[in-house]
């Protein structure tokens, strides 16, 4: 196991990681409904309060923090300890893309529906450099059924948004490669990493094979490993962060390289990059409630914003 540093405790379900200019980073709150600052110091600060389940953050080319909210599509339970999600709750009517200024904790909504649907369950979004992200909706979980979902483009304006891959299983985490040429995509319930083409922002070639939504395979997992968010660093490896056998998993480009980097807590659900030459890896450790650091033995992907 990697040695590594804590730098926050006592959070409720923390994901979406982003490191600020100053070198503090914001994390969501799935559990809590918030998007919360951690000082240098370690000092906790709401920023914003936007209720439902923010899932996913990411700072926009305006230089505001863009959310993934689900909706509150998850119930939340004590598992020896741990803080672990269930089914999603019955009066659950859907999610939406929020937009918060890191100043004045004002919280807008850019999307909450794409050609008369509602959005379910947005989880994870990243940005390319022309202003626009791809965001996953993980769908809901009720007792009996499970959303069929897929992956979405908008513009950060709010001027645009489209759905351009369907149908995944429960996808989560959403990247590009270094040169944007190619979308990420990883499914939570099959512990697999799908990959398309792309020819042009917000465009996705699918492949002619059985792969979902005409994606081709990365990597699958054996044994009982479930993915959720990820992040690609500046090799180019897919680094996705694996519930239940708890960890990130890491996978070249090429998918012929796959190894599983151990961390102290089965769920473990999101990474950035930051630090000096982007070596650290800053993790949401879920169950347990922390942000930790280590160094990573590649440098990080500089993201377009």
């Amino acid at each position: 196991m990697p040695q590594i540093r804590e730098l926050a405790s006592g959070l409720r379900f923390p994901e979406g990681p982003v490191v600020l200019p100053d070198g503090s980073l914001v994390v969501v709150e799935i559990a809590r409904g918030t998007l919360t600052h951690i000082g240098k110091d370690g000092k906790l600060t709401v920023v914003a309060s936007p209720g439902g389940g923010p899932n996913g953050a990411a700072i926009g080319p305006d230089g505001r923090i863009y959310v993934t909210n689900n909706g509150g599509s998850f119930t939340w339970h004590d598992v020896g300890g741990l803080t672990v999600p269930g089914p999603t709750p019955p009066d659950h009517r859907g999610g939406r893309i929020e937009r918060i200024d890191l100043d004045t904790g004002k919280v807008e909504v850019l999307y909450d529906a794409c050609d008369g649907r509602l959005l379910t369950g947005p989880n994870d979004l990243v940005f390319d450099s022309t202003g626009g992200f791809w965001f996953t909706d993980h769908g809901r979980t009720r007792e009996r059924e499970r959303d069929r979902t897929g992956v979405y483009y908008a513009k950060a304006d709010g001027s645009s948004i489209r759905e351009v891959l369907f149908p995944l299983d429960a996808p989560n985490g959403v990247g590009l490669s270094p040169d944007q040429r190619r979308v990420y995509v990883a499914e939570t319930h099959t512990g697999r990493v799908w990959a398309w083409d792309v020819p042009k922002p917000g465009e996705a070639t699918r492949t002619a094979g059985f792969g979902p939504a005409g994606g081709t395979l990365l990597t699958g997992l054996a044994g009982f490993q479930l993915f959720d968010s990820l992040a690609v660093d500046g090799a180019g490896f897919v680094c996705v962060a694996t519930l239940v056998h708890g960890g990130i998993t890491t996978i070249s480009p090429d998918g012929a390289q796959v190894e599983h980097v151990p961390l102290p807590d089965p769920l473990v659900t999101n990474l950035c990059f930051g630090g000096p030459g982007l070596r650290t890896a800053y993790v949401t450790l879920s169950g347990t409630g922390k942000l930790v650091s280590m160094e990573w033995p590649r440098p990080g992907l500089q993201l377009a914003y």
